[in-house]
């Protein structure tokens, strides 16, 4: 900002540079104020305003009409090159047609997300709009809303509560818990009560390590605690071991509605009750209006809101 000259440019005003260009192509003042709608003395005033912010007569009067110097002529350009600049970012954003468009769309979630979310919209892509690629990124709530603020990502979904200002957050949809266990479990067979449950050795899905979550608070609640074995910072090996050792683990439903069956796991509502999380699609405040991430937010919701 401390190169450009503020005090000329206050100097000038959108009229001016009209009047300029019109001048350049019409030669004549009389045509100058028919095509603008003005009188031929605020052309004359418009003129001198010109030539006095330029330091150049500009137009010369000459028998066939006004002659622009030279300094006009190089003007020219450079002064069309702006008002096509302002007019552009005065216009709407031009629709956004998924058909056409060319880009990558960069994405945050963590493996939950991932391995619910990524396929089908991959499939949309693919369909609806083929330039389009994707880049995932596996972050977590505050390493994504982190890559949001500084234009890293272009979305994150996931669960996102109390959400800072300056984020957008759509809804997608709420779920709850289920608990698996391998076929063949010693413990847990066609029903899982309360007891059952907490006699099991169990599995806990922590990027942080922890040994402890939301399940654990709740049965402190009542009194209760279950024997946490392990704990992996991933999904895909928590359904895996699930299935190959007598660990159980409580995962995000839906992650269990299209796994379980994959490992050969059995499958139990939790004999407790635990609160739904609900999975938004996050985008910064400053894109809302951009036509790409409004579509791509309406092709989450398509795809994965509740009906």
């Amino acid at each position: 900002m401390s190169d450009i000259d503020t005090v000329a440019l206050r100097r000038l005003d959108m009229t001016l540079l009209l009047v300029f260009l019109s001048m350049m192509r019409h030669r004549k003042a009389v045509a100058v104020a028919r095509e603008m709608g003005l009188t031929q003395s605020a052309i004359s005033h418009a003129l001198k305003r010109l030539r006095d912010a330029f330091g150049d007569p500009l137009f010369l009067r000459q028998p066939h009409g006004m002659e622009p110097t030279s300094v006009a002529l190089a003007l020219e350009p450079v002064v069309r090159e702006a008002v096509e600049t302002l007019d552009k970012a005065l216009k709407p954003p031009a629709p956004f047609e998924p058909a056409r468009a060319e880009a990558i769309v960069r994405i945050a979630a963590n493996d939950n997300e991932i391995m619910t979310m990524l396929p089908p919209l991959l499939a949309r892509l693919s369909d609806k709009a083929p330039g389009l690629r994707v880049a995932v990124r596996s972050l977590e709530r505050k390493a994504a809303l982190a890559a949001l603020a500084q234009g890293e990502i272009d979305l994150a979904t996931g669960f996102f509560w109390d959400l800072p200002s300056g984020f957008e957050a759509r809804s997608l949809y709420g779920q709850g818990y289920r608990v698996v266990a391998r076929s063949g479990h010693p413990l847990v067979g066609q029903a899982l009560d309360l007891e059952t449950y907490c006699a099991c050795r169990h599995l806990v899905v922590s990027p942080s390590g922890d040994l402890e979550g939301i399940v654990d608070d709740v049965l402190a609640g009542q009194g209760r605690r279950r024997d946490v074995a392990a704990a992996v910072p991933l999904f895909m090996p928590a359904l895996e071991t699930a299935a190959t050792t007598d660990l159980v683990a409580t995962l995000p439903e839906r992650l269990v509605g299209i796994y379980a069956h994959r490992f050969g796991l059995i499958v139990h509502r939790p004999p407790l009750s635990l609160r739904e999380i609900v999975i938004s699609a996050v985008i910064h405040r400053r894109n809302a209006a951009n036509p790409l991430h409004r579509w791509l937010v309406g092709a989450f919701r398509e795809l994965f809101g509740a009906s």
